[in-house]
């Protein structure tokens, strides 16, 4: 078998694990995937435009419209003037959001600890280097 067609269904079967564990970790929330990915995305990049934000999950800003405005009801996210723009607001997590994202954000962590506890540090590091090239190409 090529390398192509290992690394193909080597990835695939990541995504499949990963995609299970996220949403039994997400199901003991009471919220939807999609919501706790907007919260991700805004923990770890901060205030953002909804443009920007709707970017950076890969969805069109009428779906993240709809997911802001369930947060907003949650009381998980804000919706607030942007500091430079007048005509123009960005969307945060509130504290409770915050929580949400903190806790969210550990579970990944102590995953990723588990997953690499049999890594060499070069190793470790030349995988980094991968994924950020990967990424890259989205």
């Amino acid at each position: 078998m090529q390398h192509l067609e290992i690394l193909n269904q080597l990835l695939t079967e990541f995504y499949d694990k990963m995609s299970s564990w996220e949403l039994s970790v997400v199901k003991e929330t009471g919220y939807s995937l999609a919501q706790v990915h907007t919260i991700e995305v805004l923990g770890c990049h901060g205030p953002m435009r909804m443009k920007e934000l709707a970017d950076k999950l890969g969805i069109t800003t009428g779906t993240l419209t709809v997911q802001v405005d369930k947060l907003v009801s949650a009381n998980l996210v804000e919706r607030l003037p942007h500091p430079e723009d007048r005509r123009s607001i960005v969307v945060d997590l509130t504290e409770q959001g915050q929580k949400i994202h903190r806790h969210h954000n550990q579970l990944h962590l102590e995953l990723v600890k588990d997953l690499t506890r049999n890594i060499e540090g070069r190793d470790i590091t030349q995988f980094v280097n991968t994924l950020k090239k990967i990424n890259s190409e989205f």
